[in-house]
């Protein structure tokens, strides 16, 4: 299961939220969520992070926003993993299925609703690099995709009618 992305709510706040499904351990979607050197494979910044909940996370190298530190909010290997970034909070959970595969759910609590379309495009396309990535095949960064490959992502959001017009950094 496999899906695009979905708008909800979480505990009163707007979120969006993908669920992926990979015919690998838990074991392994855990490092490739959770370990630096796997991260910058699918994830849009660098990241830094103390392992345990109340620690320090660490943002840079994101073309499209200022390094930043954030809270791990949740450190529970390996099946969850939340921390914050800037406003918003990101919350990875594993879960084993009876196949010896695993699914994924990524939920990004949002501070502003308008950025549901946004933030959905970019994620999409982030799940994309990581979907690559467990697969074995060429790995990239989110960022080497052009612009033009998001907009399509983010305007087919729209059209599904997730909130938008929170300003798009490629966009302006």
């Amino acid at each position: 299961m496999t899906d695009r992305g979905t708008y909800v709510e979480h505990e009163g706040r707007p979120a969006v939220r993908f669920r992926r499904e990979y015919p690998h351990p838990v074991d392994r979607v855990w490092a490739a969520v959770t370990r630096p050197d796997e991260l910058v494979r699918w994830f849009p910044s660098s990241v830094a992070f103390e392992e345990q909940e109340g620690g320090a996370i660490r943002f840079a190298d994101d073309p499209h926003m200022e390094s930043t530190a954030g809270m791990v909010l949740t450190w529970d290997p390996p099946r969850a993993f939340a921390f914050t970034w800037g406003p918003d909070e990101v919350h990875l959970t594993l879960e084993a299925l009876p196949d010896g595969g695993t699914r994924l759910t990524l939920l990004n609590v949002l501070d502003a609703r308008d950025a549901a379309a946004r933030n959905a495009g970019g994620w999409h396309v982030c799940l994309l690099c990581l979907d690559h990535h467990l697969e074995g095949g060429t790995t990239f960064s989110p960022h080497e995709h052009p612009p033009a490959a998001w907009q399509p992502v983010y305007d087919a959001y729209v059209a599904d009618g997730l909130p938008s017009g929170a300003p798009v950094p490629e966009v302006g």
